[in-house]
């Protein structure tokens, strides 16, 4: 586990116990957490703690199957970042209209702590690239398994998994946006 989630776990069962203590001295005590303790407690992910990051999803999924359409930034066609922008700006977050400069929002995320709500990036038509050409949106995680919906040339919006080859190649990385929403 991480310092973090074991300090949000130790804090959480500590004030708990302090609450359930009505001893005038109990605040003066440090409670012993066992491993039973950090075992029972689930951390909420980090998308669950900001409501409007769902919102964005579920506003995304009614887009699912609108075409593609290059440049495009609305209902009537969507190319990547339109898309991505298009969701976004719904909800007050103004992200530029180019993939690239996506890439250059929010903070860089590892892939293993990639969460709903979060950009991810590709290179263009060439795997061989080094530049950003795709962005989609993370709906979904399980495990090592990252499901994303985006605008694709190739069938408008629809979902697809970074697992797969074609975008496992492309894999260029992953920005978290959503925090943002909070600020707004």
């Amino acid at each position: 586990m991480t310092k973090k989630m074991l300090l949000a776990v130790f804090c959480t069962v500590s004030f708990g116990i302090v609450k359930a203590q009505s001893v005038p001295t109990a605040l003066n005590s440090v409670p012993t957490v066992t491993e039973a303790d950090v075992s029972t407690v689930t951390p909420i992910p980090f998308y669950e703690q900001l409501p409007l990051v769902k919102e964005v999803i579920s506003f995304a999924k009614e887009h699912l199957y609108t075409r593609y359409r290059s440049g495009g930034t609305n209902t009537r066609g969507f190319d990547c970042s339109g898309f991505t922008r298009f969701c976004f700006n719904h909800f007050g977050l103004l992200l530029p209209h180019s993939s690239a400069a996506q890439g250059n929002v929010g903070e860089a995320i590892n892939q293993e702590q990639a969460q709903p709500g979060d950009l991810i990036l590709f290179k263009g038509h060439s795997s061989k690239g080094s530049h950003i050409g795709h962005v989609g949106l993370i709906t979904e995680v399980i495990g090592d398994q990252i499901k994303f919906i985006h605008s694709a040339w190739n069938g408008g919006v629809r979902y697809d998994y970074l697992h797969a080859d074609y975008y496992k190649r492309r894999f260029m990385g992953v920005r978290r946006v959503a925090h943002m929403l909070a600020e707004n």
